[in-house]
């Protein structure tokens, strides 16, 4: 069964739409990569999936009507991390992935040992275990977002919504991210649905790009398919190189003009 599919989706925030008439249809165990420039819509879609955006047309998780489903349904189907998480400063990494189990428990609960070894389990795939104790406050920007996708990787959900997980780390920190991503996907069937800003990335780990311009989509398809150099000079307003690696991977690279300053 298809894990999401949108059927002509509208989303923005009470009567003002800003993503327009978007479809798609993504496999279990897929990766969509939503890129675009800035404002063009991406993170307003990703937010109409998970229920935070007001949206037009059908959104369906796993053959169900999103509208259909309650808060705590909804958040027990997806994982949503933002761009801009807010993070307590008083609470300690355990305690904020623990707030992933919250749709799992009853009114008024508390985590059992069930939910506490499951986040045990997270920390000590995302190599977090160490710093189960520290507060949120003291991390570094690696180690914040990793502690992000603990929380919601706690939530067991099949569908993760990832709001530019690189931003802020560097070429190292967000490629050690991505792929552990990429790990978890293969290792859990987990199916991604990414906005990222970084093209090149784009490229390399997700299956399928959708690329909005305006609120509407421009571009469907393969990574090759849609990352062309016309449709960045068109889309991004820039000129680059669109490269392959000696493995075969994309690489879209900066392409400076002639006669700038020296």
């Amino acid at each position: 069964m298809t894990a999401l599919v949108l059927r002509s989706v509208s989303a923005g925030y009470g009567s003002n739409r800003v993503v327009f008439n978007v479809s798609t249809a993504l496999e279990p165990g897929g990766w969509l990569a939503i890129i675009g420039p800035n404002g063009a819509g991406k993170s307003t879609l990703l937010k109409s999936i998970v229920g935070l955006a007001d949206s037009d047309g059908e959104i369906l998780l796993h053959g169900r009507p999103a509208v259909g489903l309650g808060a705590r349904e909804r958040a027990r189907a997806i994982g949503y991390a933002p761009q801009i998480p807010v993070l307590p400063d008083r609470l300690t990494v355990t305690d904020y992935a623990l707030l992933g189990r919250t749709p799992h428990l009853g009114l008024l609960a508390k985590e059992g040992r069930r939910d506490l070894m499951i986040v045990e389990q997270v920390l000590a795939r995302l190599d977090l275990s160490d710093l189960a104790g520290r507060l949120l406050r003291t991390l570094s920007g690696g180690e914040r977002q990793r502690a992000v996708l603990a929380r919601v990787l706690a939530q067991q959900a099949g569908l993760l919504l990832l709001d530019e997980p690189t931003t802020g780390l560097d070429i190292g920190h967000a490629q050690a991210l991505l792929d552990l991503v990429d790990r978890l996907r293969a290792e859990d069937g987990a199916t991604v649905v990414s906005t990222l800003h970084d093209l090149t990335f784009a490229a390399q780990y997700a299956d399928h790009l959708l690329l909005l311009d305006g609120g509407e989509v421009v571009a469907a398809g393969a990574p090759a398919e849609v990352l062309t150099r016309d449709a960045v000079r068109r889309h991004f307003d820039a000129e680059v190189e669109v490269l392959s690696t000696a493995r075969g991977q994309l690489v879209v690279a900066p392409a400076r003009l002639p006669g700038g300053p020296v």
